[in-house]
């Protein structure tokens, strides 16, 4: 059975599977038709629910580019078609202004809206669910602090048959527990708080895990990352992707904090939440998030790099390393060795010999910058060669440094280029 075979018998199960719910779901209770009462909410309740927002990187998805902030409208495109953000300010007809503490806690525990119908899992309630009471009312009490901003919600633009929402009962049914976070007491206070902001506020697992066709995540045994915003998030739990069980703490402290460390440095969308989340978190959250990631099991080590002779050259591979002499060994040196702070090595960069493409090829297209943050406040950056180099260029440059300097990971073909030009940026 091909790909859309399976896809459409899945689907057809999830219809079978949330019929029962069907009935319920079509009568859901009657919305409010007035704003409830002001919510009285301590200064010091708004301060950590503005915190708490900021490790959930709520403004990232809430807030259209260039738009108000948390007024939603950001568009988010993954495989079922493109999702628009809501908007969350308190608004009474446009946001929340509408709804009450205990509707936000049914939304984070239970994924359902204020009306109780259920909410597609591109919020990330399947680990949000794991967020305590009180933080819940804390990051609510912060959203109704802010202004009010009039921002109608744009209707989702899904492939068929994603737009069906009673299909999502089904989806609930298989793929969903509503949960809070339990303490494991054989560990300490540090690795569990570390574990609530990773697997919960923080919801890492919604990037750095893959998801099957239906978009549920997989079982956590598989160790690869997953496709978000035309990037690849890379497996938190492989040694060959973005597994840091190897590394220093203070390292993972430093990239997590600042958006680069003497092992890696972050690109793309994981540089916004760097800049838009992480390096605000607290040296104590920092260090808890930290511990907990470096004690992740590594279930795909990176391979032992060896300084092995060059495979033998072909025509993609002269033309490879014809690329790189021009424009790119000024800075990261003839054999690969790099120029830190300004340019990373790329002999045994994992970032570079994963097995995804995605990240190396729309880095030399687009560029690669890490954030400007406090510990990091004038970031090195690579400049784009989308309208330098050809995709037959690209994809010979990539396969040339995949495999020198003792790299052993496959070539890149001048499709596979072509579709990342394409796509968007993020």
């Amino acid at each position: 059975m091909n790909r859309y075979g399976a896809r459409a018998v899945a689907a057809l199960l999830i219809l079978v599977a949330g019929v029962a719910g069907v009935r319920w779901l079509a009568q859901p209770p009657a919305p409010r038709s007035s704003p409830l009462p002001a919510v009285v909410s301590s200064a010091a309740q708004i301060e950590r629910g503005a915190y708490l927002a900021r490790i959930g990187d709520c403004a990232a998805c809430h807030t259209e580019r260039g738009g108000a902030a948390y007024a939603g409208g950001r568009a988010i495109p993954t495989p079922f078609g493109t999702f628009y953000s809501p908007n969350i300010t308190p608004h009474a007809d446009s946001g929340l202004g509408r709804w009450s503490k205990d509707d936000f806690w049914q939304a984070m525990h239970q994924g359902r809206s204020r009306d109780g119908s259920p909410l597609y899992p591109v919020f990330p309630y399947t680990n949000y669910t794991r967020v305590t009471r009180a933080d819940s009312d804390a990051i609510f009490a912060y959203l109704q602090s802010l202004p009010a901003v009039a921002s109608p919600r744009r209707q989702h633009a899904l492939k068929f048959p994603y737009g069906f929402r009673p299909l999502l009962a089904g989806w609930r049914l298989l793929f969903f527990t509503p949960g809070a976070f339990q303490p494991q007491p054989q560990n300490t206070a540090e690795w569990n708080r570390g574990a609530y902001l990773v697997e919960g506020l923080g919801h890492c697992s919604a990037c750095h895990e893959s998801r099957n066709a239906l978009g549920a995540i997989r079982n956590s045994e598989h160790p690869a990352g997953g496709l978000v915003l035309n990037w690849y998030a890379p497996s938190l739990l492989s040694g060959a992707e973005a597994g840091v069980s190897q590394w220093p703490q203070e390292d993972i402290v430093a990239l997590l904090h600042t958006g680069v460390s003497p092992q890696a440095s972050t690109l793309g969308p994981m540089a916004e939440v760097v800049y838009e989340s992480l390096q605000h978190l607290t040296p104590e959250d920092v260090n808890a998030m930290a511990v907990y990631l470096q004690a992740l099991p590594d279930r795909a080590p990176a391979p032992s790099r060896q300084r092995n002779p060059l495979r033998k050259p072909g025509v993609v591979q002269q033309r490879g390393a014809q690329v790189y002499g021009e424009h790119c060994a000024s800075c990261h040196g003839d054999d690969g060795e790099g120029r830190p702070p300004a340019a990373p090595a790329l002999a045994g960069n994992r970032a570079l010999t994963m097995q995804s493409t995605v990240n190396p090829a729309r880095i030399v297209l687009f560029g690669g910058y890490a954030p400007g943050t406090a510990g990091n406040p004038q970031p090195y950056g690579m400049p784009p060669f989308v309208q330098t180099l050809s995709d037959e260029d690209i994809a010979a440059v990539l396969s040339y440094t995949r495999a020198a300097w003792g790299n052993d990971a496959g070539p890149v073909t001048a499709a596979e280029v072509r579709r990342y030009r394409a796509g968007p940026l993020w």
